[in-house]
């Protein structure tokens, strides 16, 4: 082969590197957008300015109205256990009839994590929180019922929101 061909086949692979690497570029970043709003729908979040110690025992006080089923410092996490409530007036089919019996169940999480922010003296933690919820609901493929994922409440938000701010600034901690 005369070495002008192989320039012309060292661009012509150099054309092919570039289209594929910049389809493989916008593909990991389709991709991180993706899992990164996936993975933070109804996520939220509350910060602030505190030792994590203090900021752990306010995210416990958050919950003490319900039951916690794991407890675990060392890996920042809080769950409680599902707790049921009750729905009246929930109607299903064509025929609109109401569910007996119709219920919620709930269950929340919460992790506590400090935030590496440069130039910053005191510690700012940040504690996420999510509802875990479920309605009784009607399996068609089944012809039973069962529990099925469903949207969580705005109202709930509100309430451990609410809670934890107070624990918060009982604890000491300002909030941001």
């Amino acid at each position: 082969m005369a070495p002008e061909s192989w320039g012309k086949i060292k661009s012509v692979v150099g054309a092919r590197k570039q289209y594929y690497s910049s389809h493989r570029a916008v593909l990991l970043v389709a991709y991180a957008l993706l899992c990164g709003c996936t993975s933070m729908s109804g996520v939220h979040t509350r910060d602030a300015v505190c030792s994590i110690d203090n900021v752990w025992e306010a995210a416990l006080d958050a919950v003490k109205n319900r039951s916690v089923t794991v407890k675990d410092k060392d890996r920042r996490r809080i769950e409680t256990a599902w707790l049921e409530i009750p729905m009246p007036g929930r109607t299903v089919g064509a025929s609109q009839e109401e569910v007996q019996d119709s219920k919620d169940r709930s269950r929340l999480i919460l992790t506590v994590n400090r935030l590496d922010v440069e130039h910053v003296i005191r510690d700012i933690i940040r504690v996420f929180y999510v509802e875990e919820r479920q309605r009784w609901a009607f399996q068609p493929d089944s012809r039973l019922f069962g529990w099925a994922e469903t949207d969580p409440s705005e109202d709930m938000w509100r309430d451990v929101r609410s809670r934890l701010d107070a624990a918060l600034k009982e604890h000491g901690c300002s909030i941001t």
